[in-house]
C-alpha cells in the first residue's frame, strides 16, 4: 500500500491525488476547541495514510486505527450550494466525523447521455457540484460515505432512477437486464472516476461505497446484479470499503456477506437489530447502522408525522453504548424542489392501486432543520457522542441558526389561463393517449415531470355527456370543457377517493348537463411524484387505458407537455390583469420587492388550494391545502435584491395574495 505524507507538520505539503493540501483540510473555526486535541484527520492521518477503512474485525480500523463511524445523512441535492458549508460544518460541531450521502442518477443524467455535475445548464445544475461537496466536507473535517445507487431511495422521485429508462420496453431495472446494466455501466463510467479521485486512500474523504440500497425489499432476487456493480465498481480503481444496506431482519435476502459488509435500517427493536446485524455478516465483523430513523417523510393528505427528541435519544444511546457504528437519517433535512418527490404505493404493485405523494418538505424532524436550524435532537445528539466517542478530537463552534423573515403579502396581479400556456408549447400528434416518457422530446427522454394535457378538439358532446378513463389517472387530473374546469376539486384528504386521483380505476365524470358542439376537452395530469421503490413501471400521465366519451373512443389527440422549465417560465409574455372570478388551471404572478439582503423565509399557501410556487423562474415546490404541511421553505439563495417574481400554478381556485411566515405551518383537511 502507498505510504501518502499528509504533511501534519507542513501544512502545505501535498496528500495525494485530490490535490488537496492540509491548510484546506482543518476547519477554519475552532475557537472553543482544546488547543492540544487534533482534528479529525490529523488523527487518523498522522504519518501518512497506509490503508482505508478495514471491517476485518471486531471493530472498524482506518488506517491502522480503532473508529466508530459517527456520521449524518445529508442530501447535497436537498440543500442550496450555498449552505452546503453551513450545515456541514454543524455536523462536524455535534461531534460527527463522518457525513453520508446518496448520489441522484436521475439529475446527474436527467437526458440519456447528457451529464451534470454542476456544469449543465439545467434548473438544479448548481445542486449537483458533486466533487465540490466532498471537498467542502473534507475542508470541514468529515470523512465521507458515498452511497452511488444506482438506485438511492431516498424518497426521491423514482428512487433516483431517470425517468428515460421507462422508454426501453425491455428494460427491467434493478436486476442483471442487459438493458438497463448496459445505462448503468455508462453512467458509472462518468461518476465513478470522479468518487476514485476522492478517495481516502489517494488523500480524499470517502472512506466506504454503498453498492445499490435496500435490495432485499426491491422484489428482485438477482444477486449476479449485485456482483455486476460491484465489479463495475473495483474495475474503476474503487478501493474503499464496500457495504449493503437492508433491514436486518431481511436477512442476508438483499446482499452477498462475502463480498459486502452488510449494514442495518430501522428505528425500534434496537439490541435486536443489532444481534440480527452481527449474524447476518461473516463472523468477527464491525456493526454499523447505515440508517437510524431519527424521523419520517411526510404525504399529502396524511398526518404530520411525529418522532419526538425522547425517543430519538432513547434509541441513539442504545445503539452507541451496544456499542456501534450509526448513520443518522436523514440529519439535515431539505427540501425536494421542482417535482422532485417521490411516493409510496403501499400495495408495491406497477398500478398506482395505493398511491401516496411526499410533501416538497424533507425536513425529516432532522437534529438541523430544513432551513438549517438546530433542534432539540442536534443537542442531544452532541451530549451522547461527547459521552461515547472514546477518540476526542477538535471540534468547532456550533454556528448560529440562519435568521429567518415574514416578507409582506404579495398581491397575485397577473394571470395565464391555461390555453395561454398551450399556445407556448408544440403539441405531439396522437391517436392514443400516451404516457410523458413516450413523447419524442428532450433528446428523445420523454417528459420527466410536470404535467401533460391532452387535448381533444372538435368534439360533440351529448346533454349528461360521459368520459371514461380507463385504468387509473397517474397521478391526479383536471378536466376542462371550452376551458371551463368541470372535474372536482382536490382540497381535502377526503378528496383522494373523489374522480381525478389514482385512487379510482376506471374514472367517470359527467362533462355537460346539455349539449354541446365542437367542443374542447382537455385532460391536465400531473405527475405527482414517482414511487420510490417497490415498484417500477412507472409511467406518467395516461397509459393504463384509452378515453371514452359515451362509450366511444375518442382518437387523435394533441399532446403538450408542461414542463415548467425556468427558461419557459421566464419567457412567457402576454399576461392579462388577474380575474378573481376564474377557476383554474390558471398561472398567476405577482411581484415580490427586496431592499437589501434576501433572507430565508416559508411561502404560506393554506388559502389556496393545489399546485406549485414558482421563483424567478424556479419551481420551489407543490402546496396543497389538503397538508400535512402548508408551507414551502424559500431559501435566500432563490431571491435577489429589487423586483422578485413570484409564480403560483393553481389547479382549482387563486386567491388575491401569496403570504409568508418565518417557520413551517402544519395543518391537515
Amino acid at each position: 500500500m502507498t505510504i501518502i505524507d499528509t504533511g501534519v507538520l507542513n501544512a502545505t505539503a501535498p496528500i495525494g491525488a485530490a490535490g488537496f493540501t492540509l491548510s484546506k483540510l482543518l476547519p477554519t473555526n475552532f475557537s472553543n476547541a482544546v488547543v492540544d486535541l487534533p482534528t479529525n484527520y490529523q488523527y487518523f492521518t498522522q504519518g501518512g495514510i497506509r490503508s482505508g477503512l478495514s471491517a476485518d474485525g471486531s471493530r472498524f480500523k482506518l488506517n491502522g486505527k480503532e473508529v466508530f463511524i459517527y456520521s449524518g445523512a445529508f442530501h447535497y441535492f436537498r440543500v442550496p450550494r450555498q449552505y452546503w458549508r453551513d450545515r456541514l460544518r454543524k455536523m462536524r460541531a455535534a461531534g460527527l466525523n463522518t457525513v453520508e450521502t446518496y448520489v441522484p442518477w436521475n439529475l446527474h443524467e436527467p437526458r440519456s447521455g447528457h451529464y451534470d455535475f454542476g456544469d449543465g445548464r439545467n434548473d438544479m445544475s448548481d445542486f449537483l457540484h458533486l466533487q465540490e461537496f466532498m471537498k467542502v466536507a473534507q475542508e470541514e473535517d468529515l470523512f465521507v460515505i458515498a452511497r452511488s445507487g444506482p438506485f438511492i431511495c431516498a424518497e426521491f422521485e423514482f428512487g433516483g432512477l431517470p425517468s428515460w429508462l421507462l422508454r426501453e420496453s425491455d428494460i427491467e431495472v434493478r436486476t442483471s437486464n442487459p438493458t438497463y446494466m448496459k445505462y448503468v455501466t455508462r453512467f458509472f463510467n462518468v461518476l465513478m472516476p470522479i468518487l476514485a479521485a476522492l478517495q481516502f486512500t489517494r488523500g480524499g474523504p470517502i472512506i466506504a461505497f454503498q453498492v445499490e440500497n435496500e435490495y432485499s425489499i426491491s422484489g428482485k432476487h438477482d444477486l449476479e446484479y449485485l456482483k455486476l456493480l460491484r465489479n463495475l465498481i473495483l474495475s474503476h480503481g474503487i478501493k474503499e470499503l464496500l457495504v449493503t444496506s437492508d433491514n436486518p431482519r431481511y436477512g442476508t435476502y438483499g446482499s452477498l456477506p462475502d463480498l459486502f459488509l452488510m449494514t442495518g435500517n430501522f428505528d425500534d427493536h434496537i439490541e435486536g437489530n443489532l444481534i440480527m446485524i452481527q449474524k447476518n455478516n461473516r463472523p468477527n465483523r464491525p456493526i454499523m447502522v447505515m440508517e437510524y430513523w431519527g424521523g419520517w417523510m411526510d404525504f399529502w393528505g396524511d398526518n404530520h408525522t411525529e418522532k419526538g427528541a425522547s425517543l430519538y435519544r432513547y434509541n441513539y444511546e442504545h445503539i452507541l453504548k451496544h456499542p456501534a457504528s450509526v448513520n443518522v437519517y436523514m440529519f439535515v433535512g431539505g427540501t425536494n424542489f421542482g417535482f422532485l418527490n417521490g411516493a409510496q404505493n403501499f400495495k408495491y404493485d406497477d398500478w398506482n392501486t395505493d398511491y401516496h405523494s411526499v410533501t416538497s418538505s424533507y425536513d425529516y424532524l432532522s437534529p438541523i432543520s430544513e432551513s438549517g436550524d438546530v433542534t432539540e435532537k442536534y443537542w442531544i445528539t452532541k451530549e451522547l457522542l461527547e459521552k461515547y466517542n472514546p477518540i476526542k478530537t477538535k471540534l468547532p463552534p456550533v454556528p448560529a441558526n440562519p435568521e429567518k423573515i415574514i416578507y409582506p403579502n404579495v398581491k397575485m396581479t397577473q394571470q395565464l389561463y391555461l390555453d395561454d400556456l398551450l399556445k407556448t408549447v408544440k403539441p405531439i400528434s396522437s391517436k392514443n393517449v400516451v404516457p410523458m416518457e413516450f413523447l419524442d422530446i428532450n433528446g428523445n427522454s420523454g417528459q420527466s415531470y410536470g404535467y401533460i394535457v391532452y387535448r381533444k378538439t372538435n368534439v360533440n358532446i351529448p346533454a349528461n355527456g360521459s368520459l371514461l378513463i380507463e385504468g387509473r389517472i397517474c397521478d391526479t387530473a383536471m378536466v376542462l370543457v371550452d376551458g371551463v374546469l368541470v372535474s372536482p376539486w382536490l382540497e381535502k384528504s377526503a378528496d383522494l377517493n373523489k374522480f381525478g386521483t389514482s385512487n379510482i380505476l376506471n374514472s367517470y365524470i359527467t362533462l355537460s348537463g346539455k349539449e354541446v358542439i365542437n367542443a374542447t376537452i382537455d385532460i391536465v395530469v400531473e405527475n405527482w411524484g414517482r414511487v420510490n421503490v417497490g415498484t417500477y413501471k412507472q409511467l406518467k400521465g395516461l397509459w393504463q387505458g384509452q378515453v371514452k366519451l359515451n362509450k366511444k373512443y375518442l382518437y387523435n389527440w394533441g399532446i403538450y407537455p408542461l414542463e415548467f422549465k425556468g427558461e419557459w417560465t421566464r419567457r412567457l409574455r402576454n399576461w392579462h390583469l388577474k380575474n378573481t372570478g376564474s377557476p383554474g388551471p390558471i398561472l398567476y404572478r405577482g411581484y415580490l420587492q427586496i431592499d437589501g439582503t434576501p433572507q430565508d423565509t416559508f411561502v404560506h399557501m393554506e388559502k389556496w388550494v393545489k399546485g406549485i410556487v414558482i421563483v424567478n423562474g424556479f419551481v420551489i415546490g407543490r402546496y396543497a391545502h389538503m397538508g400535512p404541511v402548508q408551507t414551502l421553505y424559500l431559501p435566500a439563495t432563490v431571491l435577489m435584491s429589487g423586483s422578485n417574481t413570484i409564480d403560483v400554478f393553481e389547479h382549482y381556485k387563486g386567491i388575491g395574495d401569496v403570504e409568508f411566515s418565518d417557520k413551517h405551518v402544519y395543518h391537515q383537511y
